[in-house]
């Protein structure tokens, strides 16, 4: 699947984007993704290999149109309401953008093309966010993109620890939207 913005090509990726995909992952600067840091070209390509390979999330590669760079991705865990249930119609999201590409635009872009796509593609019937408390750039793109606050999460998750090795609990809040709401 290939969409296009005025800017940009979400598309799947290949295994000639792990240069830009170990840059991107580095230090990675969200807690969330410090367990996705990557430290070498293979481990980046490894990475791709479980992307393209996954059969419960969607990945796709944010690529400037004018550079053919890849500065982020953005991706979706496909979720079931009802763990009973074999329908999935609920999607986790997530995004990141590489630091040199932040502040233009580029982030909400792709993730409402993306978003756009889960709803009238695949049919999504509701995406979820969740998002560090501190991370105020995220919060107000999920706000841009018409998602509501509907929890906030004391000291809900770990993703680093602190000098002695113990655990930092982050405070995290969950956006979400329903596909008629995006379609209005």
């Amino acid at each position: 699947m290939r969409i296009e913005t005025e800017r940009l090509i979400l598309r799947e990726f290949t295994l000639s984007d792990a240069e830009d995909l170990l840059e991107l992952l580095q230090e990675p600067q969200v807690n969330c993704f410090k367990c996705m840091k990557l430290h070498n070209i293979e481990e980046a390509k490894e990475e791709i290999n479980n992307m393209i390979s996954s059969t419960n999330e969607i990945y796709y590669a944010i690529e400037l149109r004018e550079t053919h760079q890849v500065i982020g991705e953005v991706f979706a865990d496909i979720e079931s309401p009802d763990p009973t249930s074999e329908v999935k119609d609920t999607y986790g999201l997530c995004y990141m953008l590489n630091n040199k590409f932040q502040g233009k635009g580029y982030a909400f872009e792709a993730v409402y093309k993306f978003v756009d796509h889960l709803f009238n593609s695949l049919n999504a019937r509701r995406i979820f966010a969740y998002v560090e408390d501190y991370n105020l750039a995220s919060q107000k793109l999920l706000e841009k993109l018409g998602m509501r606050k509907e929890a906030f999460y004391k000291e809900f998750v770990s993703f680093i620890n602190d000098e002695n090795n113990n655990p930092i609990y982050e405070n995290t809040l969950e956006y979400a939207i329903l596909k008629h709401e995006f379609n209005k």
